[in-house]
């Protein structure tokens, strides 16, 4: 029989409607458990300033932070994600990937790095305060760029995420980024300068500025629908990162100051000195000429008075807790970011390689995920688009029927960074072995370790026609020698000849 309960607000409720999950449930066990049902931008938005500048703060300053941010970007880009032309004619692909090479030096707008270290700034920016801006800057002839576009990169506090208002135009204003009546991004607003920078001489009134959408492109990792900015990527772990550190300091501060002491001097009470009736030692007066620090050196050796006792220092150790009790703490770190925990400690006890392997084949596959789901979206694609029109606009390539053949012409394949063999020996013969299985293909094997596959051909044909021309064969050559280096039938063995 259904009894009725009586609920929180004081309405009687049948127990068929009460909560049928454990975490649902309104019990001891949840009393106090604030869980509120905000959207994805009202619970995000009011924290983001926080956030960031904390996350920063973490970064400059805790090594296991610097350690978490540097990782993943490192995993993330490596030395840069690179397009692969996919047009059938190898012509005009060779063309693309040279116009390619030659424009990537110069994409920084400010300078300092070519586009797959704008990637690197890019990703790092994302982890460490959520979120980054790049803004496309066309360029003039004059400024003889292989390709007359620029990439700036942004930090989010460019975009004021405080502004929200209706326009007279009828658009909406949230976070900073304008929609209009369809729920389209039309323009992001800008301030001219970094808000955070103070006043710079002669930058005039730092207002904002509206930037039409097509210029701008917006690099985070909505991890909820509708979200309209990024989180840092630190947020889950920031506050158990503080609470570490400062246990950490504690414990190293205590071990500092216990080691101060080398040891301690007791000399007996001399007749018609008072005695302290606590400690049973003598109270020291100025005249007894007390010294109450004594150096020691390295070597010395020190003749006491009759009577006095050297008594050493036994400083108290970090606890025997104290390692189970860090490394629990930065494995809950370690998963709150996404990293495995050797990788951001560098602590490879008790692993071997099986496990290793295991630990690494799942980081990899969310590095993966994120490489396609967001820089390759976001940031390769939309740049390879603008920076393929400019390059026809301005007669750096020459592409046929353009216009109606633009989408054959951006196909392109990007490909990151491979990653490094765990057991070289063993990775490279199950490769060989999916190949001539037939499950893969060498151009599918070769464009995994983040190379063309059409250069190393190119490559190995140049090679063999050198060694050709010198009389050279080398066991790297498979047209005279099989893998153990053993001669084919196209090279006479000796005997033979």
């Amino acid at each position: 029989m259904n009894y009725p309960t009586l609920s929180r607000n004081g309405f009687l409720l049948p127990s068929r409607l009460q909560a049928s999950y454990d975490g649902a449930g309104n019990g001891r066990r949840a009393a106090g458990w604030d869980a509120p049902g905000n959207g994805p931008n009202t619970s995000k938005l009011p924290s983001l300033r926080n956030l960031r500048n904390r996350s920063r703060a973490a970064t400059r300053n805790d090594p296991y932070a610097f350690a978490a941010i540097d990782r993943l970007m490192s995993n993330t880009i490596g030395t840069g994600i690179t397009p692969k032309a996919m047009h059938p004619d190898a012509d005009i692909r060779r063309a693309l990937q040279e116009l390619w090479d030659d424009w990537t030096p110069d994409a920084d707008a400010d300078g300092g790095s070519d586009f797959y270290g704008l990637q690197a700034l890019a990703c790092r920016t994302v982890d460490e305060a959520g979120e980054c801006f790049v803004r496309l800057r066309p360029r003039r002839p004059t400024d003889r760029l292989a390709v007359p576009l620029q990439l700036q990169l942004l930090a989010p506090e460019f975009v004021p995420h405080e502004k929200n208002e209706r326009l007279g135009n009828g658009n909406l204003v949230r976070a900073g980024i304008e929609f209009d009546a369809s729920g389209k991004r039309v323009a992001y607003w800008m301030y001219r300068h970094h808000p955070g920078d103070g006043a710079n001489a002669g930058a005039g009134f730092n207002s904002l500025t509206r930037v039409p959408a097509d210029q701008v492109l917006h690099l985070f990792e909505a991890l909820e629908p509708g979200q309209l900015r990024g989180v840092p990527r630190l947020a889950p772990v920031l506050l158990r990162l503080r609470s570490l550190d400062h246990y950490d300091d504690a414990v190293l501060f205590r071990q500092e100051v216990s080691n101060l002491f080398a040891g301690f001097i007791r000399k007996p009470a001399p007749e018609g000195h008072n005695v302290d009736v606590l400690t049973g030692q003598p109270i020291r007066t100025d005249a007894d000429g007390f010294t109450p620090m004594v150096a020691m050196e390295p070597g010395s050796m020190q003749e006491l008075q009759p009577g006095e006792e050297v008594e050493f220092s036994k400083p108290p150790d970090a606890g025997n807790a104290y390692p189970d009790f860090m490394r629990q703490q930065l494995q809950a770190a370690a998963a709150g970011v996404g990293l495995p925990y050797e990788l951001l400690t560098g602590d490879l006890r008790d692993v071997n390689d099986r496990v290793i392997r295991v630990v690494l084949n799942e980081f990899r596959r969310r590095i993966e995920q994120r490489q396609f789901g967001v820089y390759v979206h976001q940031l390769c694609r939309p740049v390879r688009a603008a920076w393929l029109d400019l390059a026809q606009l301005a007669g750096a390539i020459d592409l046929p029927d353009y216009e109606r053949q633009r989408r054959v012409y951006l196909r392109s394949r990007w490909v990151p960074q491979g990653w490094a063999y765990i057991h070289p020996v063993q990775d490279v013969q199950a490769k060989r072995m999916e190949v001539r299985s037939g499950f893969t293909s060498r151009t599918e094997v070769v464009l995994r370790t983040g190379y063309d596959a059409e250069q190393i051909d190119a490559e190995t044909y140049a090679d063999n026609q050198r060694a050709d021309q010198l009389g050279l064969t080398y066991d790297s050559d498979a047209r005279v020698r099989d893998v153990q280096g053993e001669p084919t039938q196209r090279e006479e063995k000796p005997d033979e000849r």
